[in-house]
């Protein structure tokens, strides 16, 4: 006999990408992040059933291959991705979001008119931290089972999980995925709501594998 997919039906939203925020007219700030582990969570949930809203970034690697079952919404900026996910928490009830986006977490604090001249003999930008989007989720959708990302370079593993309990105070997430590249291996653990340690996984398949399944399983319990 076949075992239940609690997953079937459900609605997932993930967020993934960087996110841009304004220098000037044409030139921008961002990171490193590809949108490739939010692209790959998004096959996967669709392969098992979820009605799958991809709010995705402009990363390195197109949304080839992502297969049916996913709707993508495009954004470049941090506004963008903003007023995207306060629109989808507004309109839809989501049974489980996953905020893996990389957002910025600092903008300037004047957007130059125009293009600034490559002339210029030094330009001085001051910054200021943008709000944290992943804390307006539970407020706007406060059933929605919410699985946070934290990434930090190069940490270990101690550093990794004070992380995610900070990440944890501030959003009141479920779930926090927090992971590294370190000396050139990946790392994640999972992080409860009350700061326990789940699972460890040494690669972005197996712990894409191992989030759906454990969402899948909480589905089942609600």
């Amino acid at each position: 006999m076949p075992l239940k997919n609690n997953l079937c039906g459900k609605k997932i939203l993930i967020s993934a990408g960087p996110t841009w925020v304004a220098l000037d007219a044409v030139r921008v700030i961002s990171n490193t992040a590809s949108g490739e582990t939010g692209m790959r969570l998004a096959r996967s949930f669709a392969r098992v059933g979820a009605q799958v809203t991809l709010l995705l970034g402009p990363g390195r690697v197109a949304p080839i291959g992502v297969g049916r079952g996913v709707r993508i919404l495009r954004f470049s900026f941090f506004e963008e991705l903003a007023v995207l996910l306060d629109r989808q928490l507004q309109t839809s009830r989501y049974d489980c979001v996953v905020h893996a986006a990389a957002v910025s977490d600092f903008t300037p604090l004047r957007v130059r008119a125009g293009k600034v001249s490559s002339q210029c003999a030094e330009l001085v930008v001051r910054l200021v931290p943008t709000p944290k989007l992943i804390d307006r989720i539970k407020r706007s959708n406060p059933l929605a089972f919410l699985v946070g990302f934290k990434y930090v370079p190069e940490a270990a593993d101690p550093v990794l999980r004070r992380e995610a309990k900070r990440l944890l105070r501030g959003s009141c997430a479920d779930l926090v995925v927090a992971n590294t590249m370190r000396r050139k291996v990946y790392r994640a653990h999972f992080i409860d709501a009350q700061g326990q340690l789940l699972a460890t996984f040494g690669n972005k398949q197996t712990m894409v594998a191992g989030l759906v399944a454990y969402v899948g399983k909480c589905m089942g319990s609600v």
